[in-house]
């Protein structure tokens, strides 16, 4: 019994001492959770101590894809896709075969003392060298360079702990395939040392074609750039960044933290333009032909307009490089130089006076010996009486020559008076003010005011044949296809739509600048006359017999010279007898139903020879027209040969 209850007590003495142990251990986890619980919701550590020992989240910003900008039937002329540039570390695994080899010899020396078999001592850096020669191979046949310049590339930059070595230039998808078959890169990264940046860079797949029309952006600069389409469109072709948050890994590399915001990038819209790749080529090609070999010749502009809609189906802008003497699209003289046409301007006189019924195209004047009190004489006129034993020209005539005296004579007779009332017809045209367009920089046009002090007796002479004004390329244009288009003139534009995913998101397309800038008669009769610029006028030997019918003027104006640039002797002259033209021919065709209106200008370079509207814009004009009549009106030639998508798309 004695021991009986001996083991009781024992048994109580253990049951005792193990709930002692459970209420501990229930205290601890109670202790433990709590304390979690107070590390969780109130604990904060030190923030100068935690800034040291916790990994930074750092915000990483998630480009958008560039939306593409489009020729009217869907060509791509700008587009963004991936490139790569190749890197390569050049120092990979050497440290890792250094400690190798010394591993293997140390053991081997022991082995060898303690007569155990050796192991295998491989020169494992000789073997990645002769993988880097064959590496080099396939390097020569992708980029420029030998082999033997390329592998001198891999091994110095080895010796010298080259980590980040630039392998060539930026390639496409495809190429970038080849590259990673080559010997020793096919090993992956941590082997071979490649590594691979992709960027997303801005392709323009027929080159130079409407270059400065399209534009560009440059972000990466001290004062960032904006220019054409590009700039601006620049919002809806750029898209939203999206952001995520990227945290540091034990092996120091980055990656999303989940726990963090993600927001998406949303890619950029298209922009359908109403240019056409075929007609653009036609006037590029034909404004290059005509100035490319004439180093006299500054550079040039053609813009081809449809005359119902407005819709700009070409715009080049070539400028001559002062020093290589090759054309490139750099400025926009189409829509930023505005300068004195010249008599391209006439016929805003004439539509005047024959709204005004001031006059008729049989309207005869005197010709005066071409003498205009405060003007030079015109000599046209002198010859003119002395062939034709005249001394009376007709308003059809004057015009088809292109005679100063004739419009002089007919706008200071017919507005002398009141010249205000000519000078607002010119505002009724939309040759005063800077309307808006597609593109940035549009110059505003200067025209003279006779409320102002600065009116002169002469200005309205000067106005009426070009001078004393400034207009740029395209309000010209314009005005010239609202005679082809019945006296409506439309509003010149480059932009169709904004797309997303080949869905409009917004419709542009035409509109009307002025409804009825004359009447249908009277753009009828200016037709005429324009016509007989080019069969019997100043346009006749360059444009007659072309493809089509072409009703056009042809214009020669000197230009203003800038003082700071060159020391001159009057506005026009320098001390050397020098001058600069500008030259323009501008029309539409075909004349007897108008589908597109042109104009052709070139400038040249200081020199004592006259550059003439009637020469090479007339000539460029003429093959721009008989190239379009070629083009098969129910689809045309499709510009493949000049213009190719790359082949790593």
């Amino acid at each position: 019994m004695a021991s009986t209850g001996t083991e009781k007590k024992k048994r109580d003495g253990i049951t005792v001492v193990l709930w002692i142990l459970y209420i501990i251990f229930w205290l601890v986890g109670f202790v433990i959770i709590g304390r979690i619980v107070w590390l969780k919701k109130a604990w904060h550590p030190d923030p100068s101590i935690a800034a040291y020992i916790k990994p930074h989240d750092v915000k990483e910003v998630i480009d958008p894809g560039r939306g593409a900008i489009m020729a009217r039937d869907g060509r791509l002329l700008a587009m963004s896709t991936p490139m790569y540039q190749i890197y390569m570390d050049c120092t990979v695994q050497k440290e890792a075969y250094q400690r190798e080899k010394e591993k293997v010899s140390k053991y081997n020396e022991q082995a060898l003392a303690k007569g155990k078999p050796l192991k295998e001592l491989r020169d494992r850096e000789a073997e990645w060298v002769d993988k880097a020669k064959a590496l080099a191979v396939g390097l020569s046949e992708i980029y420029d360079g030998t082999p033997k310049s390329w592998i001198d590339l891999i091994t110095t930059n080895r010796a010298k702990g080259g980590k980040y070595v630039k392998i060539g230039g930026k390639i496409g998808h495809e190429t970038l395939q080849k590259v990673k078959a080559l010997p020793l890169f096919e090993e992956g990264q941590y082997k071979s040392g490649l590594i691979i940046k992709k960027f997303d860079t801005r392709q323009y797949p027929y080159g130079e074609l409407a270059r400065r029309t399209i534009g560009y952006v440059k972000t990466n600069t001290k004062e960032p750039v904006s220019l054409g389409i590009e700039g601006k469109f620049n919002y809806e072709l750029h898209g939203k960044e999206g952001y995520e948050w990227m945290k540091l890994t034990d092996k120091h590399k980055r990656i999303r933290n989940w726990d963090s915001t993600f927001v998406k990038a949303v890619d950029g819209r298209d922009v359908r333009t109403t240019l056409d790749v075929d007609i653009q080529d036609i006037a590029d090609q034909a404004l290059r032909r005509q100035i490319a070999d004439n180093p006299k010749i500054e550079g040039g502009c053609v813009v081809v307009m449809d005359v119902k809609t407005g819709g700009i189906r070409a715009m080049v802008n070539l400028l001559r490089d002062s020093t290589s003497g090759k054309l490139h699209e750099s400025i926009n003289f189409a829509i930023g130089r505005a300068g004195e046409p010249g008599s391209v301007f006439k016929t805003t006189t004439l539509m005047s006076l024959l709204e005004d019924g001031k006059v008729t195209l049989g309207t005869e004047i005197p010709t005066n010996h071409g003498d205009v009190k405060g003007f030079s004489r015109d000599d046209h006129i002198v010859d003119y009486e002395r062939e034709n034993k005249t001394n009376r020209i007709s308003v059809l005539h004057g015009f088809e020559i292109s005679s100063n005296y004739v419009f002089r004579r007919l706008a200071i007779d017919g507005y002398g008076k009141a010249p205000k009332q000519m000078m607002d017809k010119l505002y009724l045209y939309k040759l005063g003010e800077a309307y808006d367009f597609d593109l940035d920089g549009l110059a505003t046009p200067s025209l003279p005011s006779p409320d102002s002090k600065s009116w002169s007796g002469t200005d309205l002479g000067s106005v009426a044949i070009g001078y004393s004004v400034a207009e740029t390329p395209l309000h010209i244009v314009t005005f010239y296809n609202a005679i082809a288009n019945k006296g409506r003139m439309m509003k010149p534009y480059l932009v169709e739509s904004v797309e997303e995913n080949g869905r409009v998101i917004k419709k542009y397309g035409e509109s009307v600048l002025n409804g009825a800038i004359c009447s249908p008669s009277t753009a009828d009769t200016l037709t005429r006359a324009l016509r007989r610029v080019t069969e019997e006028g100043t346009g006749k030997r360059r444009l007659s017999g072309a493809k089509c019918p072409i009703a056009g003027k042809t214009g020669t104006a000197r230009i203003v010279l800038d003082p700071k640039k060159v020391k001159r002797r009057t506005a026009y002259e320098d001390f050397q007898g020098r001058k600069q033209y500008q030259a323009t021919f501008v029309g539409f065709f075909p004349a007897d139903a108008p589908k597109y209106s042109a104009i052709v200008v070139i400038y040249s370079k200081l020199d004592r020879e006259i550059f003439y509207g009637g020469t090479t814009p007339a000539m460029t004009f003429r093959e721009i027209v008989d190239k379009i009549y070629a083009i098969d009106p129910d689809g045309g030639r499709t510009l493949y040969s000049t213009g190719k998508v790359p082949t790593w798309i």
